[in-house]
């Protein structure tokens, strides 16, 4: 029996990976964002697999010795009669397993994967890792280019050396953080810049696509921006448990030490301290004994801290795979949390693209503002993005309805719809504040702007006849027509001169009419530019 019920989305990302093997493909992956369980994913996964697979077993592949260890206890928190076995440095607990979870490191080594047999499902942790060449040893060892099916998982699909597209045939199943957090998995992320005027990135060099951890770090210790990540973070996160990511050691250490000089409890940890006094520093800041872990890019994957409200980004980055990784630790959510806070250290300015909140999702939700969550940016552009799309079918409406007209509506640079009468008489609309509505106004030399009698909004069919019937009211019916026959013609010595006084281009093979329009549109754009109309 199941002792841990899969979210729905989970069962949908198991749905889409069965559909595309039973369609014929077979490396096939799945991006879920940090924090959404790909461990109960590919757990459950694995479950549901065991009976078709004919007596072969399933192999999971992580390449951290937490990974592997947390995917094994959630295979058995999944079904607690799975046997489940771990193959890694020492160990080899490969011979009854149903499900085995291995290193990559170990079964890269030719007869540590050569005795394992019988496998017909392969799960790869981390999915984004799979193209390098360990990787793509084992996982050809193992039948993925042979048949036997390949589900990959991960936060986020990039890699910047490439080569993933070589692997993976086809992501099946993506879901995006922005609708983690509208159904309530994940918490909101609020961001605030911590800018650093004397951090001048412009002087760190990348490789492979992103800034060099050695000189970045050094340029993080000579500006003193550690000093100013712990200032900010008593400023702002006082009250948070939190995560800092650093580049090195060396800034890791040093950022702890700028922490515990305000009075924040912090404690550094890295790769290769050992295991003992890092599974202390993680119980501390687990317990609540260490308030903020400082870390040299340790705790990116495999790091399960659910209270963690507050990710400081001390390692800019131009990978935005790498600044999920980072602030998705802080986002799952726990009892008694708002949010998240992201506090992004900045350099004074910089040649260099570096990722910022924005690309924690996917979608297109414009620029990251100092104090907005990412939900609330989101929110915002879709309400600018919807206003756009209402403008512009406004605007075909507007170009259609009055390209159909017989009468000559002209357009000034800044979008007014104007019928030019005389030298000193034109008629135009403006557009009802906050409606598609608008309102008839006539301009003459002598008075300004003056609306009509019956001054009312109205849609912009009513508007326009009304206008038009104005404008043969008021003028010669050769004045307005827009196919009037004056306007076929070569245009005359006087209209060039005045053109040229206006200092108007007249471009070659102008008619005209075409010049006369050259002249109207100005002389009117420059009178509403200097008019404060009245509110409508």
């Amino acid at each position: 029996m199941l002792s841990f019920t899969p979210r729905p989305y989970q069962l949908d990302a198991i749905e889409a990976l069965r559909t595309g093997w039973a369609d014929g493909k077979t490396r096939l992956a799945v991006v879920l964002p940090t924090g959404a369980g790909k461990t109960v994913v590919f757990s459950h996964l694995a479950h549901q697999m065991l009976d078709s697979l004919g007596g072969r077993r399933a192999l999971v592949i992580a390449h951290r010795e937490e990974l592997i260890e947390q995917a094994a206890s959630k295979l058995l928190s999944v079904d607690p009669m799975l046997r489940v076995g771990i193959v890694k440095a020492q160990r080899d607990d490969h011979a009854d397993a149903d499900v085995i979870v291995a290193s990559v490191q170990t079964l890269a080594v030719p007869r540590r994967r050569e005795a394992i047999r019988d496998i017909g499902l392969i799960i790869v942790d981390e999915c984004h890792h799979a193209a390098a060449r360990s990787y793509m040893e084992v996982l050809a060892h193992f039948g993925a280019w042979d048949g036997v099916p390949v589900a990959g998982f991960t936060a986020t699909m990039t890699r910047t050396d490439g080569g993933l597209a070589e692997v993976w045939e086809s992501v099946v199943f993506r879901l995006d953080i922005l609708d983690m957090i509208a159904d309530g998995y994940l918490c909101d992320v609020r961001g605030k810049s911590v800018t650093v005027d004397t951090l001048d990135l412009n002087k760190v060099k990348s490789r492979g696509g992103d800034l060099v951890d050695g000189q970045l770090g050094k340029a993080l210790e000579d500006s003193g921006a550690l000093d100013a990540v712990a200032k900010a973070y008593r400023d702002h996160a006082a009250d948070r448990p939190g995560v800092v990511f650093t580049p090195t050691v060396a800034t890791a250490q040093a950022a702890a030490a700028s922490l515990r000089a305000v009075g924040i409890k912090a404690a550094p940890v890295w790769g290769d301290m050992s295991k003992d006094d890092r599974r202390t520093a993680l119980a501390q800041y687990q317990a609540g004994d260490v308030q903020v872990l400082t870390n040299a890019m340790l705790l990116t994957e495999g790091f399960d801290a659910p209270h963690t409200s507050c990710v400081v980004v001390a390692r800019p980055t131009k990978s935005p795979g790498l600044y999920v990784q980072m602030v998705g630790r802080g986002l799952r959510p726990s009892p008694g949390k708002r949010d998240a806070l992201l506090l992004d250290v900045m350099g004074a300015a910089s040649r260099h693209k570096l990722a910022s909140m924005v690309d924690l999702t996917a979608r297109e939700v414009g620029e990251a503002e100092e104090g907005k969550s990412l939900r609330e940016v989101a929110e915002q552009h879709i309400v600018r993005e919807k206003r756009r799309a209402l403008a512009a079918q406004v605007e075909v409406e507007e170009i259609s309805l009055f390209g159909e007209s017989a009468i000559r509506w002209l357009r000034t640079e800044n979008g007014t719809w104007f019928i030019r009468l005389t030298s000193a008489m034109f008629l135009f609309l403006v557009r009802d504040a906050g409606t598609r509505l608008y309102r008839m106004r006539r301009w003459t030399q002598s008075h300004g702007v003056h609306p009509p009698k019956d001054d009312v909004a109205r849609p912009l069919p009513e508007a326009l006849a009304w206008l038009e019937q104005q404008a043969t009211i008021l003028a010669p019916g050769a004045f307005v027509a827009r196919e009037a026959r004056w306007r076929h013609g070569k245009p005359t010595s006087k209209q060039c001169g005045l053109a040229r006084r206006l200092g108007l281009s007249i471009p070659r093979g102008a008619t005209a009419g075409d010049l006369a329009d050259i002249i109207d549109q100005d002389r009117v754009g420059r009178v509403l530019g200097q008019l404060t109309l009245p509110a409508a």
